[in-house]
C-alpha cells in the first residue's frame, strides 16, 4: 500500500506557471521510481515524465521537454512536476504513479496511483 496525494492543480492562464506535488504519509518514497501522467478529456491517459530514485535518471515526452521539469526531494518526500510555458492542451487531470524501481522508464508498470489533481489552462 502506498497511498500518493497529488497536490497543485488549478486554473492558469496560457503561459502560465503551476507546479504539482505527490506525496505520501506513512511511507517513504525512496526506492520507488515516480512517474507523472495525464488525462484530457476524451483522451487516453499519458505518461509525460518520470523519475528513477535519485533524481538523476530523468525522461520526458517530447510535448513537455524544455516546458516541465521533475525532481524530487526525498528529505521532503515529495516529487515535483513544475510546469511552465502551460498551454491550453495542457489541460487535463494530472496523476503521480509509483512503481518499485531505482531507475525510471517511459512505459513502465506502475502499481500504485494517485487520486489525480485537475489542471485547466484557458484565457
Amino acid at each position: 500500500q502506498l497511498p500518493l496525494v497529488e497536490s497543485g492543480g488549478g486554473l492558469v492562464q496560457p503561459g502560465g506557471s503551476l507546479r504539482l506535488s505527490c506525496t505520501t504519509s506513512g511511507y517513504s518514497l525512496q526506492g520507488w521510481s515516480i512517474g507523472w501522467f495525464r488525462q484530457a478529456p476524451g483522451k487516453e491517459r499519458e505518461e509525460i515524465s518520470c523519475t528513477g530514485r535519485l533524481g538523476f535518471n530523468i525522461e520526458y515526452i517530447d510535448s513537455v521537454k524544455g516546458r516541465f521539469t521533475i525532481s524530487r526531494d526525498n528529505a521532503k518526500n515529495t516529487i515535483y512536476l513544475q510546469m511552465n510555458h502551460l498551454r491550453p492542451d495542457d489541460t487535463a487531470v494530472y496523476y503521480c504513479a509509483a512503481y518499485w524501481s531505482s531507475t525510471c522508464a517511459l512505459g513502465s508498470l506502475y502499481t500504485h496511483w494517485g487520486q489525480g489533481t485537475q489542471v485547466t489552462v484557458s484565457s
